[in-house]
């Protein structure tokens, strides 16, 4: 889909609230989104005909119902190329700033500062699917960048592993919960340190929960190092879903720039030094 069809949809602020509604409650009907709103069902329905025709918005039909879905994968394109790609010193240097004062804010209320970071993303596909596209190292070395090697039995090793034949784990962990193809949980850290028993890794939690034709996938990423850990994924996890939803609904992913490779790394390095 076109950025000018995409900037179009977005122009107008009773799309805009749908989006808002959408994001706050996924899977509603057309009903219900217009209980929250001062406007005719039909333009409600002519709306979300622009928002779906825009890519914005997913819908899939259950029985005589139609159920709405936000679609985060257009907006997170936005932001790659017109935002950060102009804006990201700029910006990180300002979320440093405000992400050291709600740290230091944390620190004095409890002894783990550094919150869960939470994403959901809902695909076209089935729960297998998804399953396999986060266990296959071919798979998920397309859309993640680097391939997960396991054979996701609880107690096994998880290497997050480069694509470019040196065999380098970038991190890695073990498997803690594997319910095949609704539960996936696994350490998620420094290689270095896998057998120091008094190191705890950050774990990374995949729940995918089957629907008509759509799988709802929440990532929650826990016990996150520091706040720089935090604002890391926090950049890292929205890529690595838009292009997973993008490969599994599509056969593709999205274009990378040269930029995008090493974003975690670089936002890191910025806060440190802002």
């Amino acid at each position: 889909m076109g950025t000018d069809e995409i900037f179009k949809a977005l122009a107008d602020p009773g799309r805009r609230r749908l989006l808002d509604m959408l994001h706050e409650q996924s899977g509603l009907t057309l009903g219900e989104l217009c209980e929250g709103l001062d406007m005719r069902r039909q333009s409600v329905s002519q709306h979300l005909d622009l928002l779906e025709a825009a890519g914005l918005v997913t819908s899939v039909r259950d029985g005589r119902r139609k159920l709405h879905y936000l679609n985060p994968v257009p907006i997170h394109g936005i932001q790659r190329r017109w935002i950060w790609k102009f804006e990201e010193p700029r910006l990180a240097a300002l979320d440093a700033i405000k992400q050291r004062a709600e740290e230091h804010s944390m620190t004095a209320s409890t002894t783990n500062p550094v919150p869960d970071y939470v994403y959901t993303t809902f695909i076209r596909a089935t729960p297998e699917q998804v399953w396999s596209a986060l266990t296959d190292p071919e798979v998920s070395g397309r859309f993640w960048g680097h391939s997960q090697v396991s054979d996701w039995q609880v107690g096994s090793r998880v290497d997050h592993v480069r694509l470019d034949g040196s065999g380098i784990a970038d991190a890695s962990g073990r498997v803690i919960e594997s319910e095949r193809p609704h539960r996936l949980v696994f350490g998620f850290d420094d290689p270095a340190r896998f057998d120091d028993p008094t190191f705890e890794p950050s774990v990374v939690a995949f729940e995918i929960e089957p629907g008509r034709g759509i799988v709802k996938l929440t990532v929650t990423h826990t016990l996150l190092a520091s706040m720089d850990d935090f604002r890391g994924v926090g950049q890292g996890w929205p890529a690595v879903l838009a292009n997973l939803k993008t490969l599994l609904e599509t056969g593709d992913v999205l274009p990378q720039e040269p930029w995008e490779f090493h974003a975690e790394e670089r936002a890191a390095n910025m806060a440190k030094n802002g």
